[in-house]
């Protein structure tokens, strides 16, 4: 199999060639194997070059209407950087770069409709990993990173910022962390460039690229904090661990929902909670204090 010579977008479903990657996808719909995909590595990459080029350009694109209004209406740039509207703009404008991200991803999955798209990545529970197994692993790998972050303390980082700037804000990134994160970056990142990677180079360098990739997009939000950055590369790693090893990109996926969600949970909750005084200091309550800091 020549992993040089990538399936062109623009070749017919039926027309898959001897040796060219995707071969057993393409001969039909019943056969198809998310680890055999029918795009190279250059088209993997390419998508993740654009999901993270919207992501600097969309939410900048949106704010630039208020920045005018702040400057031509109001006469004044004074602590743009800090005005908690600007940040919810921003934060918002998020969700439309995951809509975009997502068409880019069905794209080339589906080569523009003409394969079946959760098939094509395995959007399946395996026999062997079922949803418990998933959501407990879930929630352990969560305590977990709260109790590394805890152990390795470490400054706010930009998110932690974001999130207290206003309610708004915290309830958008709450939204965004749990219903449209976990699955658009499952999309890319075990889905579009794991299984480019694991048929190029292997399993392990496929785990470590993807895991990398991952892990140095979420560095800008953290860099400031290196337990959580740790506890980011640790979830990568796991995550693209479960994909490579099962096959199938569902349980990746569940399992970066729960361990969002539960921290968008928290992140609702605690305006509403009781500041914890010295007395409260339990072991729960600065593990929960802690996991509200991975939102990824």
């Amino acid at each position: 199999m020549s992993i040089n010579q990538p399936v062109s977008l623009e070749e017919p479903l039926t027309e898959a060639q001897p040796g060219a990657p995707g071969q057993a996808a393409l001969s039909h719909f019943g056969s198809i194997d998310p680890d055999d995909p029918p795009w190279g590595v250059m088209h993997a990459v390419l998508v993740w070059v654009i999901s993270v080029a919207l992501l600097l350009f969309v939410p900048l694109a949106a704010s630039i209407p208020y920045v005018l209004y702040r400057v031509l209406i109001q006469g004044s740039a004074d602590g743009l950087g800090t005005d908690p509207n600007l940040i919810f703009i921003s934060i918002i404008a998020v969700l439309p770069t995951h809509i975009l991200t997502f068409l880019i991803v069905w794209f080339v999955v589906t080569n523009r409709g003409r394969r079946p798209f959760w098939q094509t990545l395995g959007w399946s529970w395996p026999e062997t990993f079922g949803p418990w197994r998933t959501i407990g692993l879930a929630i352990a790998l969560l305590f977990l990173g709260g109790l590394i972050t805890h152990l390795l303390g470490g400054d706010d980082t930009q998110m932690d910022l974001i999130i207290k700037s206003s309610l708004k804000t915290r309830f958008a990134t709450a939204f965004l962390a749990a219903a449209t994160g976990p699955f658009v970056e499952e999309l890319i990142y075990r889905g579009v460039l794991y299984a480019a990677f694991q048929r190029a180079v292997g399993m392990a360098w496929a785990v470590v690229l993807a895991s990398a990739l991952f892990t140095g997009v979420h560095v800008l939000q953290y860099y400031n904090n290196l337990g959580v950055i740790f506890v980011i590369a640790l979830l990568s790693v796991t995550l693209t661990l479960v994909r490579a090893r099962t096959g199938r990109l569902l349980p990746s996926y569940v399992m970066h929902l729960v361990f969002n969600g539960i921290q968008a949970l928290i992140l609702i909750a605690q305006p509403f909670a009781q500041k914890p005084t010295p007395e409260k200091n339990s072991a729960i309550g600065f593990l929960i204090g802690h996991i509200s800091r991975l939102l990824t």
